[in-house]
């Protein structure tokens, strides 16, 4: 993503600004109206003649009294709107751009880092309209209309107006540029290195005081914030000046006012003397004479001026701010994904790829409908796995199958549970889509929902020279990463128990990123007959979960996070689940499922963190089943115990991939693949 893009996006549509524009430009109009109608009215008002004289100024200063008001409020309410509608809609797009890329394309990015291009450097964009677009544009209008009229009254004085708002301009950019242009574009990183300093520091607590380091790290943290506050006041100060430097000009401009006015002034005094006796007018010092209301008025109106003429100077630091944290957004997401991180299949690629007996409306551009193979389920009478077992040898690694032959696949259907996305099976058309899904439908809600994740059966996984590699960052561009997986020969039938052995580094997690369609990869991987990578991700995903390692655990109460993995769960079906995973009687003694987690789950063990994270797979339904390392946050003691209530929670009918460096007794898996040495 260009830089050029992000500002364009921040940008709002000319339709949304225009209207806040032209407020804050009669705003700013009024605002000097007003003084040079005050003006007038005072200076002339102390000639006393009739009042009618005054009249039309009397209204003109009330008018422009309210209007400057009334336009300063739909300035605000109207341009903050259009700012925040655009960035809105800058950062869903750049939530969309990032969404494909997570979690592996971000591995290597720092949370706090990215938290803060998301929120602080997003928000900094909103003055791309607010304190650069709109305060040029209603300063120039506001300029010009001032030196006409200006010039009109007083050629010369206008002139000078002209002069010293060019001068203001030139000296208030460069004072600014000189102060604080580093400062400018230093703040959003400096921001963002403390910003993930100070996570980090806090995440990270316990950890540093049980090693003593925690003073170590409060000194770089003082260092960063001591960085960060050098460049905030630079910036202030070059704000400071650049104030100062405006201040002065528009002092020159009142004084240059008076120069060229007083002679004028004088020679319209003696002109109308000369009048009264019946002598020819006089034109003063440049022969051109005013009255004692058009001297206040050239005399005021730069005072004015320049108070809205002071953004313009200001304008171009914030636009070095908005252009610095337009960069940092736009280097968070990459133009292309990597060619490690999978993409959407292309529609000509699921059109040539699909059976012609499975009919599935995705939604996509121009409501196109395109048949999407979807895997098969595997018929509930299939003979489950045995435990006798068969040794192959897989490059360096050794892989333990079951003996017999494969369950068979066929090209039906099934339904991937995937919002938008529904499967049709034989010639049936729209119409009998929408009548099978109302049936699906009813029955599922007639249903109880463990009955409902019984009835599913996993579909068979067929891995053939699978290999794969992690994306690497390099000077801010996504490089190819270290090849973590070569030449991996596997087949999973519905229902096993797989096992996943082997040295920290030699592909374990790798392997279950690739199951999950996270990771891209090369040769050969089909779910129940249907090549992965024709399918999109979410759908893999819809079918094959990934619990890891540390399961996320939301800072609120375990209902809400069991019912995430399924909004339409009842507390019903929670607790069935809860009783499933061996948690109902913990959970009623805590309070229910309104028992608060704590932040991160810091109030549950990891045991019952797995076990909340089993909870949330069979809620989403998943046929198959990964375990990255269950166990490794739980007592020895208790490992096998959580093992076989895990295993016997996922039921037969789903397919359970366990990947673990600690042992696992052998009456509890029907396979076993045990990797090789890293990068195998």
């Amino acid at each position: 993503m260009r830089t050029a893009d992000v500002l364009r996006l921040a940008q709002p549509r000319w339709r949304l600004f225009a209207p806040g524009l032209i407020v804050g430009v009669l705003s700013a109009v009024s605002a000097v109206a007003l003084l040079a109608t005050s003006a007038y009215l005072i200076t002339r008002a102390a000639d006393q003649p009739p009042i009618l004289y005054l009249s039309i100024a009397i209204v003109g200063v009330r008018a422009f009294a309210l209007g400057r008001a009334t336009f300063r409020y739909l300035d605000r309410l109207l341009s903050h709107s259009a700012a925040f509608r655009g960035l809105a809609e800058l950062r869903v797009g750049i939530f969309r751009r990032l969404i494909p890329l997570a979690p592996d394309g971000l591995a290597q990015t720092r949370r706090g880092d990215l938290l803060s291009r998301l929120v602080g450097d997003v928000d900094e964009l909103q003055n791309l309209p607010l304190r650069v677009v709109q305060p040029l544009v209603s300063a120039v209008v506001v300029a010009v209309a001032s030196v006409i009229v200006v010039w009109i009254i007083l050629p010369s004085a206008g002139i000078a107006l002209a002069v010293a708002l060019a001068l203001a301009l030139l000296l208030g950019t460069l004072v600014n540029l000189r102060l604080s242009a580093r400062a400018d574009r230093d703040l959003a990183p400096q921001r963002a290195d403390f910003a993930d300093q100070t996570l980090d520091f806090v995440v990270g607590l316990d950890v540093l005081t049980a090693f003593e380091a925690l003073d170590a790290r409060l000194a770089d943290l003082a260092r960063t914030e001591s960085r960060l506050t050098r460049s905030t006041l630079a910036r202030a100060a070059g704000a400071g000046a650049t104030a100062a430097a405006v201040s002065l000009l528009s002092g020159l401009a009142t004084a240059a006012a008076l120069w060229f006015g007083i002679p004028a002034f004088a020679a319209g005094v003696a002109a109308a003397s000369a009048a009264g006796t019946g002598a020819t007018a006089g034109t003063g010092l440049l022969s051109i004479g005013i009255s004692g209301p058009a001297l206040a008025v050239i005399v005021l109106v730069p005072m004015a001026v320049f108070e809205i003429f002071g953004a313009v100077p200001l304008a171009a630091g914030a636009w070095r701010q908005v252009r610095a944290s337009a960069t940092r957004v736009a280097s968070a997401v990459p133009d292309t994904l990597p060619p490690e991180i999978p993409a959407e299949p292309r529609v000509d690629t699921l059109i040539a790829s699909v059976p012609a007996s499975i009919h599935v409306p995705v939604p996509i551009p121009a409501s196109i409908h395109v048949p999407v193979p979807i895997p098969a389920p595997v018929p509930a009478s299939a003979a489950a796995p045995t435990s006798a077992a068969r040794h192959h040898e897989i490059g360096s690694a050794k892989f333990v199958g079951t003996a017999g032959p494969h369950p068979q696949t066929s090209p039906s259907g099934i339904d991937v549970g995937l919002g938008g996305v529904g499967v049709g099976v034989g010639r049936g058309g729209a119409a009998e889509f929408a009548e099978a899904e109302a049936r699906t439908g009813a029955r599922a809600r007639d249903e109880p929902l463990l009955q409902r994740v019984e009835a599913r059966r996993a579909p068979a996984i067929e891995l053939r020279g699978l290999g794969a590699s992690w994306p690497a960052r390099a000077t801010g561009q996504l490089q190819p990463g270290l090849t973590a997986l070569r030449g991996l020969e596997l087949s999973i039938p519905s229902g096993a128990r797989l096992l996943v052995e082997g040295p920290s580094g030699s592909g374990k997690t790798t392997l279950a990123h690739v199951l999950v369609r996270f990771l891209e990869y090369s040769g050969s991987f089909t779910i129940g007959g249907v090549e992965a990578r024709t399918l999109a991700p979410a759908q893999v995903r819809s079918m094959i979960g990934l619990c890891e390692q540390n399961p996320y655990i939301f800072d609120a109460n375990l209902r809400q996070n069991l019912l995430f993995a399924r909004e339409t769960a009842s507390d019903d079906d929670l607790l069935a689940v809860l009783d499933r995973v061996a948690l109902l009687d913990w959970a009623l003694e805590r309070g229910g499922l309104d028992a608060r987690l704590g932040e991160r789950g810091s109030l549950v063990s990891g045991g019952q963190a797995q076990r909340i994270a089993l909870a949330r797979m069979l809620l989403a339904d998943f046929p198959v089943v990964i375990f990255d390392e269950p166990t490794a946050n739980v007592d020895p003691d208790r490992v096998e115990r959580l093992l076989v209530d895990l295993l016997e929670a996922a039921g037969p009918e789903r397919t359970v991939i366990l990947i673990s460096h600690t042992d696992v007794p052998a009456a509890l898996v029907t396979q076993r693949l045990r990797l090789g040495t890293v990068g195998w």
